[in-house]
């Protein structure tokens, strides 16, 4: 009886092996039906997609003009959805005089009533979706309901709502942002916040004035640079109170914007900015200087081409190096600093502009017919024994090789 009774536990243990190789064929063969199915019914989305596109393309200019009723598409949720992404994609490119038409289709058709409300009651990744598309319109009405999403106890749906006002791009949109920041009440990272204010006040940069004197510290330091990027010329004045700021970055963004101002006004408080204590305040004066049209701009570059700074000292030859003037009186300046680091910033950046052998030789030139002249002769000898040092030790590497 034992041996009759010994291959029974073998039996059990064949039949769960059974069972398992059976569950995983069937598992194998439910995952390969769903990977058909989703694909067969994607595919069959995308053409009823494709061809939904056509017809609405070619029925556009009626749906734009109000011929066909949006009540023909709106209660269509694929027509609705590809309705709203070709106005959307016109809002963006779209000028002052081609936008009333779509924002009245986007009105008209109850589109914009409909984002409104979903920013107001949906939760989490749709609600952000909602907000950037809002944003997408440049309707003022999308204003209101993109300022209540900032006061979001998320920082994902904060974002979303900054980066929807910066898209209305308008000084409206700013308003509601800088009331916010300078208060301490928007909690979002700081180059988002600075690029929807550029967006916003492109058009009108005087906006950010008021708040200057609002703010210190940090906040103040990001307005400034705002306002350094897009200033124009109608802001000398506040520009020039910027200036004498005891915060070195909004200096730096006072010298950025000075560059945008008439040379007569700018070019006294640059020149003052290029001896600043700070090296990032003398380096953007020197960048702005290069943009003037000032017979006496020369002499602040030849001063930061002696900078302890290397940035500022090169900034200074990039300058130099670029200028209209005759190259050799400026090498005849340059070398008259008796600055070796300064000699060699400016060859360096003749060189790299391809001016330097013309230089060169209109040094010779002045050499030959002036033989007299020791200045000339002394500048002609300090540039070539600064060649030839590099040269005698490219050789006596060679002969060591």
């Amino acid at each position: 009886m034992a041996s009759d009774s010994s291959w029974i536990p073998g039996l059990s243990l064949a039949w769960l092996v059974a069972k398992a190789i059976l569950f995983s064929l069937l598992g194998i063969f439910l995952l390969l039906a769903f990977i058909v199915f989703r694909r067969w019914h994607r595919g069959r989305y995308f053409r009823r997609l494709s061809q939904r596109t056509v017809v609405l393309r070619e029925q556009w200019p009626d749906i734009l003009s109000g011929k066909i009723p949006g009540s023909a598409w709106r209660l269509n949720v694929l027509d609705c959805q590809i309705v709203e992404d070709i106005l959307l994609d016109n809002i963006e490119i779209s000028d002052s005089q081609q936008l009333p038409p779509l924002l009245a289709c986007l009105r008209n058709s109850g589109l914009l009533d409909l984002r409104i409300r979903e920013s107001r009651c949906s939760e989490g990744w749709h609600r952000r979706s909602v907000l950037l598309a809002l944003g997408r319109t440049r309707a003022p009405e999308a204003v209101p309901a993109l300022v209540e999403a900032l006061e979001s106890s998320s920082e994902d749906t904060r974002v979303a709502a900054v980066r929807a006002l910066g898209r209305i791009s308008s000084p409206q949109a700013a308003l509601p942002l800088l009331d916010r920041f300078v208060d301490g009440e928007l909690h979002v990272p700081q180059h988002t916040l600075k690029n929807a204010l550029l967006n916003c006040c492109r058009g009108e940069p005087q906006v950010l004035v008021p708040y200057l004197h609002r703010v210190s510290l940090r906040p103040r330091e990001l307005i400034a640079r705002v306002l350094g990027e897009l200033a124009d010329p109608g802001l000398g004045e506040e520009l020039l109170i910027l200036a004498a700021d005891p915060l070195p970055e909004v200096r730096a963004s006072a010298a950025r914007a000075l560059a945008k101002v008439q040379p007569e006004i700018s070019f006294p408080v640059l020149s003052t900015l290029a001896v600043d204590a700070e090296w990032f305040v003398r380096l953007r004066a020197v960048i702005a200087m290069s943009s003037l049209d000032h017979a006496g701009k020369i002499h602040v570059l030849l001063r930061a081409l002696c900078d302890l700074n290397r940035h500022v000292r090169q900034r200074a030859a990039w300058t130099l190096a670029r200028m209209h003037q005759g190259k050799e009186e400026i090498l005849e300046k340059v070398v008259a600093t008796q600055d070796n680091y300064a000699l060699q910033a400016f060859l360096s950046e003749l060189e790299r502009c391809g001016s330097l052998e013309a230089a060169l030789d209109g040094l010779g030139d002045v050499v030959d017919q002036a033989p007299g002249s020791a200045g000339v002769e002394n500048v002609a000898a300090v540039v070539r024994e600064h060649f030839a040092v590099p040269a005698r030790v490219a050789a006596a590497r060679a002969g060591k090789l």
